[in-house]
């Protein structure tokens, strides 16, 4: 592995992976991405909207509110951020 895969973090980021819309992107590196899946009711068998919402490391702060991106699980880096952000899928319209 060369240094430039290695200081991109090419080897990294085999964990998970998760596509959300960024609802925050104002703190420095840092982006809130909201991941929306549906559940089915175990009783009544109705489709539920289940939401969590993620704190993703964005290192060039790129991503702006309302991108929908990809991210993927990597190792604790602060107290709430666990995951890193690995693509912007679609820039929002503005």
């Amino acid at each position: 592995m060369t240094e430039q895969q290695q200081a991109d973090g090419a080897d990294r980021g085999k964990g998970r992976t998760l596509a959300g819309v960024a609802i925050k992107s104002k703190m420095h590196k840092t982006i809130i991405v909201e991941v929306v899946r549906t559940v089915k009711h175990p009783k009544y068998n109705k489709f539920l909207k289940k939401r969590a919402r993620y704190y993703a490391h964005d290192e060039n702060n790129d991503v702006a509110a309302g991108d929908k991106v990809v991210i993927v699980e990597s190792r604790p880096l602060s107290r709430l951020k666990r995951w890193r952000l690995q693509s912007i899928a679609e820039k929002a319209k503005v």
